[in-house]
């Protein structure tokens, strides 16, 4: 059973015979006959009570033509929803955590609002997790920070992030000139491998000639200076986290060399497939940059 099986079925029902269906369709009248006649086969049920040329429904074409209704009415949605270039349906976005919760809120909020239509997903991961999923097609965008292969994406510059060392309050000097030459701290709070920002503080502990001796690995940003208010170690995060963190005064901040202050973040699709909500998100993205 197919669309036309129903628009043919339901132009019958309505002009009550095949005569003036086929005039209606612009069809010869033997193929309406056949089309109703294979679409009986299909369902295995009478769907008219035949009176010489006249057809009246039967019970099984009377539940019939109450999907087929409702079927012929998503089909005109679905085409409208394609054709009129409005943001709606199920939208899966992903970002890294400190995004989530720093940068996101306010847009992803106006977002909703203003696109009820759409169905939003947010979901958190490294950029090397959120890119595979992007292009394999279980994520239709992600804001993702640091070097990714620009081959199978398109992509758009919304964040530049200020970043810095954070330890816990009265830490010596980690950055500054009198500190060149001391021996950096021995342990480091992060996420997982794969998190850009552990990345980037790996190699300002190899610019010294040096690793962390311990790396203890955490799942949230407030955990992660939670640790490091007590002393546990030190940590490498956007600026822009600090303001969302209680308990900020109980941190130092230390500002690394220039060049290696700031992390640049992307939205990014699969090439070819830029799509309206894609579009409505970089137009909410931007202004908040």
């Amino acid at each position: 059973m197919d669309l036309g099986d129903l628009v043919i079925f339901r132009a019958v029902v309505e002009a009550g015979g095949i005569t003036r269906a086929a005039e209606r369709l612009h069809r010869v009248q033997s193929n309406i006959t056949t089309r109703i006649r294979q679409l009986e086969e299909k369902l295995g049920a009478q769907l008219f009570i035949r009176e010489g040329k006249r057809l009246h429904l039967s019970p099984a074409g009377q539940t019939l033509l109450g999907y087929s209704e409702r079927l012929l009415a998503l089909a005109d949605e679905a085409r409208e929803a394609v054709q009129d270039g409005k943001p709606r349906g199920p939208f899966v976005l992903g970002a890294m955590e400190s995004t989530s919760a720093v940068r996101l809120p306010g847009p992803l909020s106006d977002f909703v609002r203003q696109y009820p239509a759409v169905k939003l997903t947010l979901k958190t991961g490294n950029p090397q997790q959120l890119a595979a999923a992007v292009l394999a097609g279980t994520m239709d965008a992600a804001l993702v920070t640091g070097a990714i292969a620009g081959g199978p994406f398109e992509r758009e510059p919304i964040y530049r992030e200020d970043l810095v060392i954070v330890a816990s309050a009265g830490h010596a000097a980690i950055t500054s000139a009198e500190a060149e030459g001391a021996e950096p701290p021995r342990t480091i709070v992060a996420f997982e491998p794969g998190c850009p920002h552990r990345a980037r503080l790996e190699r300002w502990y190899a610019g010294k000639n040096s690793m962390p001796v311990q790396t203890i690995e955490i799942t949230s940003y407030h955990a992660m200076l939670g640790c490091v208010v007590v002393g546990m170690g030190i940590s490498l995060v956007p600026r822009s986290v600090l303001a969302t963190f209680p308990e900020r005064a109980r941190l130092s901040v230390h500002e690394l060399p220039p060049g290696s202050d700031c992390a640049q973040t992307d939205l990014i699709w699969r090439k070819g497939a830029m799509s309206p909500k894609i579009d409505a998100l970089i137009g909410l993205l931007k202004p908040a940059a």
